[in-house]
């Protein structure tokens, strides 16, 4: 399984990442839509997309709008967003208000229940994450495979959603801030380094990506590698137009 990155930063892109997107291309989907999402076109290879959104943040919705380029002359059976309710009502009620968007989107919105169904035999489960306003991570396992995204939370050990992302393959999980800004990152409900790693290593995980890094540090290592690494060793961070299996 292949997973993209279209998007790895948050609040705003810069000069070296658009805001947050992920694409798993041959299983048609799509997490979160920041910015990244106008890059999907290029990725879509299915004719059913599934766009699952962790919250109802601009830098993780905004994407959306640009659904009717993104699927231009592609033809699509089926194009479903799923969200929490408050999530589908904020994106329907606020970002497409008339007097910001005033056209309907080319997709169908599914709040979030129990598992969902994925290609090629696979399931998504969703969990709750702490953030200001809520926040939703998602685990996606097929068989002999599994990811898990996290993102707009606070990493710490004992956090509740460990349990939910124990033993994944990879985890994709946001580190906003280095460790000198810890204090900020609990005030805003993000991540720093040690946290992030110390998530990584007591769930057990296969691989960590570090993602939405705050744009203005836009540098090479914004967030600390080196201090990631020696606490779960098998830590990259993920940048723009990235491509991982596993």
């Amino acid at each position: 399984m292949k997973l993209v990155l279209l998007g790895t930063t948050g609040y705003h892109p810069n000069n070296r990442r658009q805001t947050a997107c992920f694409m798993l291309p041959e299983a048609g989907i799509v997490l979160d839509a920041g910015t990244g999402m106008f890059r999907v076109r290029e990725q879509l290879v299915t004719d059913e997309l599934d766009i699952f959104l962790s919250h109802a943040h601009l830098d993780h919705i905004v994407g959306l709008t640009f659904l009717f380029d993104v699927l231009f002359e592609k033809n699509m059976r089926r194009v479903t967003v799923h969200a929490q309710h408050e999530t589908i009502a904020a994106v329907r009620e606020h970002l497409l208000a008339p007097a910001v968007f005033p056209v309907e989107l080319p997709c169908d919105y599914r709040p979030l229940a129990g598992p969902v169904p994925l290609a090629g035999g696979g399931r998504l489960t969703h969990f709750p994450l702490e953030h200001p306003g809520g926040s939703t991570g998602f685990r996606l396992d097929w068989p002999g495979r599994s990811m898990a995204y996290v993102t707009d939370t606070v990493a710490r050990p004992g956090a509740e959603y460990i349990a939910a992302i124990r033993g994944v393959d990879l985890l994709v999980h946001e580190c906003y801030f280095d460790d000198s800004m810890q204090a900020w990152a609990e005030r805003t409900g993000h991540s720093s380094t040690t946290g992030v790693a110390q998530v990584a290593q007591e769930a057990e995980v296969g691989r960590l990506l570090l993602v939405h890094v705050n744009p203005l540090l836009d540098q090479h290592d914004p967030i600390g590698l080196e201090v990631a690494q020696a606490i779960f060793p098998a830590t990259e961070i993920g940048v723009d137009g990235m491509e991982i299996e596993f």
